[in-house]
């Protein structure tokens, strides 16, 4: 099997130009592509995992990838997919979050000498002045065509500013800057930035003629791949100071059935031929399943022996209603009275509850276990003897728990 074949059977491929094109630079490890990165926070998440995959599979087949780090257009902001504007952030809190990304994609991705490069559209957007853009790039551009594209249509309603109206043709403009910089003949983007690498394409072929070598590829489900990125708390993060490598584990342990083997195709690096045989896989088959989607994406991200230990805790957990490494919550004086804690007052300072009623409702359903005891008094307590060393184990529900200690 060849790598764009690989590509296409692991579902990462959707719309593409220059198809035959393509699979030649691909599968000849010719491709110089490129990957855009907006530096929104100090943190990649999940929700960034296919693209890094993908540049790890295409990099391990002789390709070369550019890391574009959106130092430039993080200043206006991508509208794709927001109902309201993005908050504005200072070039300073920018570059923090750009120096941070860098650390955590070589864990993808080898930046040594001539393998794979990380620049900054900073470099090239801050130094244009207004009326180059205007004559440059803006005469390239069609208001209507733009106004089509679906990354603005969900804002027309609320409104579109101007400043994120300029966003298609800034990331076009980086196309058209690595192509001829760098020699980038390929750029990579999630379903909702279709519009986007089209501009990016044709302005290429338009200011250096038809012949010019620019082609666009999107990937399948990259907006489901975002959605993967949050979850009811907040978003998981591939910074351990944030999510915890237990907590990572834990995450993609708990995805829905109907999700894990498509988790498992698109983004492990475990063998087609191995993944097919899951393929039939039921009931307690598919939990086994989700073990090793969580070991194998916690390996990528944290290490083996990271990996190892989550599992390790994983299964403790679920044993014995123990483990070593699972988010721990430190409980206080102010906690307790009389020198005893209550279950409600315990829910709500773990934050597995946001109200004391939210707390009872899940008691009195016989969603609330304490070291693997389901508890069924709402004025259970519990002494500080019982929560010194080690703690105890409070659960809600089968996917919600804390280490709960003095």
């Amino acid at each position: 099997m060849t790598v764009f074949e690989e590509l296409k059977a692991r579902g990462l491929l959707a719309q593409l130009t220059d198809e035959e094109e393509i699979k030649e630079l691909i599968n000849n490890g010719k491709a110089t592509f490129y990957i855009g990165f907006d530096p929104t926070a100090d943190s990649l998440h999940v929700g960034h995992f296919m693209a890094l995959c993908l540049m790890k599979r295409l990099q391990m087949a002789g390709n070369k990838p550019i890391a574009l780090i959106g130092g430039g257009t993080g200043m206006i902001g991508d509208p794709s997919g927001r109902s309201d504007m993005r908050t504005m952030m200072t070039p300073e809190i920018i570059q923090h979050n750009c120096d941070c990304f860098k650390e955590q994609m070589s864990k993808f991705i080898d930046f040594s000498e001539g393998k794979a490069l990380m620049v900054n559209n900073a470099d090239w957007l801050m130094d244009l002045n207004y009326i180059e853009v205007l004559r440059e790039v803006g005469a390239h551009f069609s208001v209507n065509r733009m106004l089509t594209a679906e990354c603005y249509k969900q804002r027309m309603e609320k409104g579109l500013s101007f400043l994120e109206f300029n966003y298609m043709i800034m990331q076009s403009y980086d196309f058209y800057v690595l192509f001829q910089k760098y020699g980038c003949n390929m750029q990579f983007g999630g379903d909702d930035q279709w519009s986007n690498m089209l501009g990016g394409t044709e302005l290429i072929r338009r200011k250096l003629g038809k012949d010019a070598y620019a082609m666009t590829i999107t990937l399948l489900l990259n907006s489901e791949g975002k959605k993967m990125g949050k979850t009811q708390k907040g978003a998981v993060w591939l910074d351990p100071k944030k999510t915890t490598p237990f907590e990572f584990f834990q995450y993609w342990r708990n995805v829905a059935d109907a999700d894990v083997l498509k988790c498992i195709r698109m983004l492990t690096f475990l063998p087609l031929e191995q993944i097919d045989e899951m393929d039939h896989w039921e009931g307690s088959e598919l939990n086994k399943a989700k073990e090793i989607l969580a070991f194998e994406l916690t390996k990528l991200v944290h290490g083996e022996d990271e990996a190892n230990r989550a599992l390790e805790s994983a299964k403790a957990l679920f044993s014995s209603g123990n483990a070593a490494d699972m988010p721990a919550v430190k409980l206080s004086e102010e906690n307790f009275v009389d020198g005893t804690i209550d279950i409600l007052t315990m829910l709500v300072a773990s934050g597995l509850v946001a109200s004391r009623s939210e707390g009872r409702r899940a008691v009195e359903q016989g969603g609330v276990t304490v070291d693997g005891e389901k508890v069924t008094d709402i004025k259970a307590a519990y002494g500080k003897d019982r929560l010194t060393g080690e703690g105890i184990v409070l659960r809600r529900g089968k996917k919600n728990f804390k280490k709960i200690q003095v």
